[in-house]
């Protein structure tokens, strides 16, 4: 792996952490605290930012199969960022949030981790 590949790499387990805070904190507490929003936002940030990384680092067209894993699930968690800070924005902080937001950040999550798992796996291979 070249450099750029490695930095992404990095940077996308980044991503994986911060994700898991926020989703994991959403998920147990079922309510909109600032952990939620900040960890949230974070993630995608990293996640788009490791994904330029490794496009750059990659000698492969981005168009790959694992280049579609990747990015339908950096989709799912963008939208879950757009659902979580429109709750924010209709209900306020401290609001439980909503069954359909919830079920969705749970499937999100899930996606995303596959993805990972899938990723690291065409890494070593």
């Amino acid at each position: 792996m070249n450099t750029l590949s490695i930095i992404g790499a990095s940077i996308v387990t980044l991503a994986l952490i911060s994700y898991s805070i926020g989703i994991l904190s959403e998920q147990f507490k079922k309510k909109l605290i600032p952990r939620v929003l900040i960890f949230i936002t974070l993630g995608v940030a990293l996640d788009i930012t490791a994904t330029i990384f490794m496009i750059l680092g990659s000698k492969n067209s981005p168009f790959t199969y694992h280049g579609f894993i990747g990015y339908s699930a950096l989709l799912v968690m963008l939208i879950e960022l757009v659902r979580i800070w429109r709750t924010y924005s209709k209900l306020g902080m401290g609001a439980a949030v909503p069954r359909g937001v919830h079920l969705y950040s749970r499937y999100a999550y899930i996606w995303w981790v596959i993805a990972y798992i899938t990723g690291s796996l065409l890494a070593m291979t």
